[in-house]
């Protein structure tokens, strides 16, 4: 009864922080400017949320954080669009809709995949949030008794993880990842006060500017990339309301799917670096597995449509159980609201909760505000979302470039920052001719600071043993796991080089 009357009382002072006008707006913009950056391809959260970070100095930071998880959910209700009209995949996660939902569109159903791609989309969503709103406050009270050697042992944990069980080889994951962490030691040591890495310029004293780092990782490199690219036009179809509509045959075969796919997405999202791509692919394969008609995949089986999106929407509210509690993303869009939070004067972490409840829990109120609105704008607006796919690259990336360059330079009035991200531009161009991820250096940039921190105050207060780390459960876990989860990478790699 009494968690009953907590759930109720958070939900309650969510909601009427949620339900303020500006706040409404700021959710409302958010999704809408996620599912246009979302459809376009080429361009993703990532990308808009590193463009928004200069301006939400200006806005309050319920406003900022609402806005931004709204880019955050809307981006990836359109990423599925672009996959499904054009089989250009939106963003990673969105690819495995290639692969029944455009041949569903070259069959002239498109506004059928298109329909279920958004319910479960939406289901998806609802299903993570209320997990997010089960599990965070437990593990908020828990996490308020760690010391910094269980941070510390988190903290590790998590980059580790970023860096090995995702994509790519675990050398290149864990070397990017070290160059991230590098990167975050530039500028002047909190308890020295001497500055280390700045090679005498002043516009580094103060360490590498976030918001130019993000900017010319992701918008830059994107730009750069694209350079060249063709357009795609989208498979004609009809896109009316009552084309849209799956046939009863189909709901028996999209709601089991959905189920499945947003239980396994829950399960991948709240491990870091696990998320995305690899849980939608594993819930694909998962289907294909199951169904009675395997052969259909491939060629339009709604299942096949339906369990990735539930799969990859539940694992965004998920995701946000770890970022929102202990203060470690789990993924760069994770990183980069928690880079928000920061830019704002708040700590990420267990107290976030009991410090400023109206913005933690307004911002989970939020999301079912947000997924609203995206059914809102899905759905009766398809046809305006495929008019936009038909928009020329050549006018769309000098325009990121533009808003890009003015939205760093408002923030502190420095070319020196211009350089930075024309400098992180080209870096980020260069991991990508190596096919480094960028992920796990963004985590490493974010998470530097505070996992030297707690790593310099847990060996001060054991006089510089490390056995300090073993000698406590959740700390000892952490270490263990993170000991599994290298074998296992180093057991992988050695037997894909045989």
């Amino acid at each position: 009864m009494d968690l009953l009357t907590a759930f109720t009382d958070h939900l309650s002072l969510g909601l009427s922080e949620a339900l303020a006008p500006m706040n409404l707006w700021y959710c409302f913009l958010g999704v809408f400017l996620g599912t246009l950056v979302g459809v376009l391809p080429g361009l993703g959260a990532l990308i808009t949320i590193s463009l928004l970070l200069p301006f939400t100095y200006q806005l309050p930071v319920e406003g900022a954080l609402i806005m931004l998880a709204g880019v955050y959910f809307g981006a990836d209700f359109g990423g599925g669009t672009c996959s499904i009209l054009l089989g250009v995949p939106g963003h990673p996660a969105a690819a495995v809709d290639v692969l029944d939902g455009y041949p569903m569109a070259k069959k002239g159903r498109g506004g059928v995949a298109l329909f279920i791609k958004s319910v479960a989309s939406a289901w998806g969503s609802i299903f993570g949030i209320l997990l997010l709103m089960l599990f965070a406050p437990l593990l908020a009270r828990f996490a308020r008794q760690f010391s910094p050697v269980e941070y510390t042992a988190l903290m590790a944990l998590g980059l580790v993880a970023a860096a090995t069980v995702g994509r790519g080889s675990m050398l290149k994951g864990l070397a990017t990842m070290v160059i991230g962490l590098i990167i975050a030691t530039v500028g002047t040591d909190v308890n020295t006060g001497f500055q280390r890495f700045t090679f005498g310029l002043t516009g580094l004293s103060d360490g590498i500017s976030l918001i130019a780092l993000a900017m010319g990782l992701f918008a830059v490199t994107e730009v750069i990339t694209s350079a060249g690219q063709k357009s795609v036009s989208p498979v004609k179809a009809s896109y009316r309301l009552r084309d849209q509509l799956p046939s009863r045959g189909e709901w028996r075969r999209v709601w089991p799917a959905m189920l499945r796919g947003s239980g396994l997405g829950a399960l991948f999202g709240a491990l870091p670096g696990t998320s995305g791509g690899m849980a939608t692919f594993m819930s694909y394969a998962v289907e294909k597995k199951l169904s009675r008609h395997p052969e259909e995949f491939g060629h339009g089986a709604v299942e096949g449509l339906a369990a990735p999106e539930a799969c990859n929407n539940a694992g965004i509210g998920t995701a946000m159980i770890p970022s929102l509690t202990l203060g470690i993303p789990g993924d760069a869009v994770m990183a980069l609201l928690l880079a928000a939070m920061m830019l704002h004067g708040i700590q990420p972490g267990p107290l976030v909760m009991v410090m400023e409840p109206q913005l933690f829990w307004g911002l989970i109120a939020s999301f079912w505000i947000g997924t609203v609105f995206l059914l809102i704008l899905n759905i009766p607006l398809i046809g305006v979302w495929v008019r936009l796919l038909q928009i020329p690259y050549p006018l769309l990336f000098p325009g990121i470039v533009l808003f890009t360059c003015i939205g760093v330079y408002s923030t502190a009035h420095s070319t020196f920052d211009l350089y930075l991200v024309l400098l992180f531009g080209l870096f980020g161009y260069l991991l990508h001719l190596l096919r480094l991820d960028v992920v796990p250096l963004v985590l490493g940039v974010i998470l530097g600071q505070p996992f030297e921190e707690n790593l310099r105050r847990s060996l001060l207060l054991s006089d510089g043993d490390f056995s300090v780390f073993v000698t406590r459960p959740i700390s000892l876990a952490a270490v263990a796991l993170v000991a599994v989860i290298l074998a296992f990478s180093i057991r992988r790699a050695l037997r894909a080089s045989t």
